[in-house]
């Protein structure tokens, strides 16, 4: 800050955010913030990434958020900038990641006058945020700041709503330099460890279900050496590809939104569950069937930080309130691990049918209405990096990356689990900008890129070398595909009139070309990838083929 520059309540909100390890802000600027727009000209260590629409800038934070673990920090104004961002408030309590909101609001004295652009926004956010507070004096607002970090990073992440007046941001104020200490790792009693231990020793059929808190390098690392150690079969929860090698004889598949019944029935058959930084939500559990509602037929241990997503659902044999990734390396460590000879069987048996539902289907070149782009997403696992970053939208064309392309650390999968459309572009961004050194592929919709797509002008002025794949079959698919199930024949809604999508990235700036046929896709996809700047490909792709068939004709024998 210059020596010159006053140290307002603004400045102080800035400092405490700095001081945690905050190094970018996304914003749409606005009037009802000024003052916090001023103040940030005096953080240079503060990055400011200005966005074209409210809803790209939350995304880009919520993406930021689950990179770093740090809080994503969106600003937008008060009403239309808001509620554009809610659907970033949505994603990030779906998605458990740690988010601030930073909504500028019309003046103190106007509060609860219904005036121009008024919101009360503990009512409108109160359900989905972790916390909202609306500052009504400058010397709370470091205070309000400090404790928003706190809350959106403990127990489960998720997100806070800041909302500061435009009259209290440029008062003076005492400016703090509070920093939050580190967290202190929760672990179970010695005696807990020691029965969990002697279960999984006694088990025949165990099964790891890993979820998004073992985000991390020390997560994965111990959910490895676990794995490994007692020989459990490991399927990961829902979106968390990058969890568990893939290729790993041990990693037996991921609980989504299309697993065949015989693989839930396979599952089902497990004598000892570890859900482990899971919050055993509804997709996770297959719309709470597996395992079964209240009382699990299985023995389960439910390992989360939050005492209140323990035993929510589900009414563990052992609720264990801690910190997943020390927890697995602990039950790693104890001495006198063995295997039962039945173990061998029973990850086999699991290993072979996620095998088959995983291999990718036999080739088809073209189909009357484009390519399917499977094939596409077929002919990118070949030349992907080994340290890729894939960012997926919402949509059908996403169903083979979430099937059938293997992922394995440092690869990431950047993919909402909230569902929200418009996510892949936004996302691709963030993550470029935080892993300078990796390469970002997203795959997007035409319907998802077209709510967000704008934002790749980001790509273009900080010269990103992202690749754009846009699938191109003039519909809303997901949606299509569902009509199709449930009321043959009528589409009303879900058909699109598209643009040149080629001519809209050459009109960003961004080196562009278009694929119809396969004998396109390698050459595309080398050049997209050899390039320093930003790449798109349009893909023109089969609607008929994201008609995928309701399950897979896979059978499984007992042990």
């Amino acid at each position: 800050m210059s020596p010159n520059q006053a140290s307002t309540s603004a400045h102080a909100m800035l400092a405490v955010f700095a001081s945690n390890g905050i190094d970018r802000v996304f914003l749409v600027p606005g009037e009802s913030y000024l003052g916090i727009l001023d103040a940030l000209s005096d953080f240079p260590q503060i990055d400011v990434l200005t966005c074209r629409h409210e809803s790209g800038a939350g995304f880009m934070a919520c993406a930021d958020g689950r990179l770093t673990r740090l809080p994503g920090i969106v600003m937008v104004s008060r009403g239309p900038g808001a509620t554009n961002a809610a659907i970033a408030v949505h994603t990030a309590q779906q998605d458990a990641v740690p988010l601030i909101l930073v909504i500028g609001q019309i003046p103190k004295a106007d509060l609860r006058r219904q005036a121009f652009q008024e919101i009360d926004y503990q009512q409108m956010f109160g359900s989905i945020a972790k916390w909202v507070v609306e500052v009504t004096a400058p010397d709370q607002l470091a205070e309000a700041a400090f404790k928003a970090l706190r809350i959106a990073t403990t127990g489960t992440p998720g997100p806070v709503v800041l909302v500061v007046p435009e009259d209290i941001q440029q008062q003076p104020v005492t400016q703090r330099n509070w920093q939050l200490p580190a967290p202190v790792a929760r672990l179970p009693a010695p005696d807990a460890l020691a029965e969990i231990h002697a279960l999984l020793c006694r088990a025949e059929r165990p099964l790891i279900i890993a979820g998004g808190a073992l985000d991390s390098s020390a997560g994965r690392f111990s959910l490895l050496a676990l794995a490994e150690r007692f020989q459990v079969p490991v399927a990961v929860s829902f979106r968390q590809h990058d969890l568990f090698p893939n290729r790993h004889d041990l990693f037996v598949g991921d609980l989504g939104l299309a697993n065949p019944k015989d693989q839930i029935a396979a599952f089902d058959s497990s004598d000892l569950i570890l859900a482990i930084g899971t919050r055993l939500g509804d997709i996770t559990t297959q719309g709470y069937t597996f395992p079964r509602l209240p009382k699990p037929a299985q023995t389960l241990v439910h390992v989360y930080p939050d005492d209140r997503a323990v035993g929510l659902h589900f009414v563990a044999d052992f609720g264990i309130v801690a910190d997943p990734a020390p927890f697995a390396a602990a039950l790693a460590a104890i001495d006198g691990a063995v295997v039962v000879p039945q173990r061998r069987a029973w990850v086999s048996r699991l290993r072979s049918l996620h095998q088959r539902i995983a291999a990718w289907p036999a080739p088809r070149a073209l189909v009357d209405d484009g390519l399917p782009f499977v094939e596409v997403v077929a002919r990118l696992e070949a030349s992907l990096p080994a340290d890729a970053i894939v960012c997926l939208d919402a949509g059908t064309f996403a169903a083979p990356v979430y099937r059938h392309l293997p992922f394995a650390y440092p690869q990431r999968l950047m993919a909402p689990l909230s569902g929200a459309m418009g996510y892949g572009t936004p996302a691709a961004i963030a993550s470029q900008l935080r892993s300078t050194g990796q390469r970002v592929v997203c795959l997007v919709g035409d319907g998802g890129f077209m709510m967000t797509g704008n934002e790749m002008i980001v790509a273009v002025d900080r010269q990103l070398p992202i690749l754009f794949i846009l699938s191109n079959n003039q519909s809303y698919g997901s949606i299509r595909v569902h009509q199709e199930r449930q009321y043959p024949g009528r589409h009303v809604g879900t058909s699109l009139t598209n643009p040149d999508f080629v001519g809209i990235a050459r009109a960003f700036g961004i080196q562009a070309e278009r694929v119809g046929t396969a004998d396109q896709i390698d050459a595309a996809l080398a050049r997209g990838l050899a390039a320093r700047q930003p790449y798109f490909i349009e893909v023109m792709s089969s609607l008929s083929a994201s008609f995928p068939v309701s399950s897979l004709p896979v059978t499984i024998s007992p042990v």
